[in-house]
């Protein structure tokens, strides 16, 4: 058995825009390289909640392993270190056995905490996060931005104004250690030994047809249950400011569902909001070191061979 340590194999990451084919694409490429492919997606974690985050049914993986899929009760607010931390036990379980290990999916945030680990940050304060949600539903994410630029203004110039997931845990950490988010940033841990052995292969569709296939996907989410899905995830007790139902379909159910918005509003809100996601994914991943971009989408026969191919000319 091979150690994670002793292997020289590449560790192959596909991201790129929502609705671009990526878990697609890596199922071809895991079959084709005997790869097993861990979940890079804030929403996919969580269990029950399934219409809206695009996971591939069991049925359809063909066999091949996923990990850190589906395994995190929604009323949890999963983390990004947590996550890093699971994506590299699972890595090195997965190279144990031989295999080679398979990044896949959107959240360039997750992939940042694993080839730069941030610092050790206190526990989430839950009663505290509900503070600031209710805060911010209340005021809007701009508020919680004003806040954090007269309490930690250098965190605050990092950050966009309606990143409010990142603003809500800066304010977090400011609140909770009296230490600004960006000071504890420089005592940052090491990367793990296998940090330069991940390649990174980032997927640039056209931007006419990714956007027809987001608005597509998500008239069909809708159809498919989405309201009814968020009416069951409520009524068991998740909250309506958890992770889990923070992504842009499901908040904006949560809107229509408290009388916010017309049921014709939220899918139009929805597509709008997908759209600059899909832009915002684009413009994280071209600030990260290390991506090769690969124009089309991963459902096209012809990405598999051309990935598939610049595998080859890693190893």
């Amino acid at each position: 058995m091979i150690s994670s340590a002793e292997t020289k194999n590449p560790i192959i990451v596909i991201v790129g825009p929502t609705a671009s084919g990526k878990s697609q694409l890596g199922i071809e490429l895991a079959l084709r390289i005997n790869g097993e492919i861990i979940n890079c997606d804030s929403v996919q974690v969580y269990r029950e909640v399934e219409i809206a985050t695009a996971k591939v049914p069991v049925a359809e993986r063909r066999g091949v392993p996923h990990h850190l899929i589906d395994f995190v009760s929604p009323e949890v607010n999963y983390t990004a270190v947590e996550w890093a931390r699971a994506a590299t036990e699972k890595i090195n379980e997965i190279e144990a056995r031989g295999a080679l290990a398979m990044l896949v999916g959107g959240t360039g945030f997750y992939l940042r905490a694993l080839r730069e680990p941030f610092f050790e940050s206190p526990p989430t304060d839950e009663g505290l996060r509900r503070r600031l949600a209710e805060l911010r539903k209340q005021r809007g994410a701009e508020h919680l931005y004003k806040v954090l630029q007269r309490l930690d203004p250098l965190s605050a110039a990092k950050l966009h104004l309606r990143d409010w997931a990142r603003v809500q845990r800066a304010l977090e950490v400011r609140l909770q250690t009296t230490r600004s988010f960006a000071a504890q940033q420089t005592n940052r841990l090491a990367p793990p030994p296998f940090a330069r052995r991940i390649h990174i292969f980032a997927l640039l569709p056209p931007r006419t047809e990714l956007y027809r296939r987001i608005n597509e996907r998500t008239e069909q989410h809708f159809q498919n249950g989405l309201v009814e899905e968020v009416q069951r995830l409520l009524a068991r007790g998740v909250p309506a400011q958890s992770n889990a139902l923070g992504a842009h379909a499901y908040r904006r159910v949560v809107e229509l569902l408290h009388g916010e918005r017309t049921l014709e509003s939220a899918i139009e809100q929805t597509k709008l909001d997908i759209r600059h996601y899909a832009k915002r994914q684009l413009t994280w991943f071209r600030r990260e070191p290390g991506v090769e971009w690969v124009e089309g989408f991963g459902d096209d026969p012809a990405m598999t061979e051309k990935i598939f191919q610049l595998i080859l000319d890693i190893q």
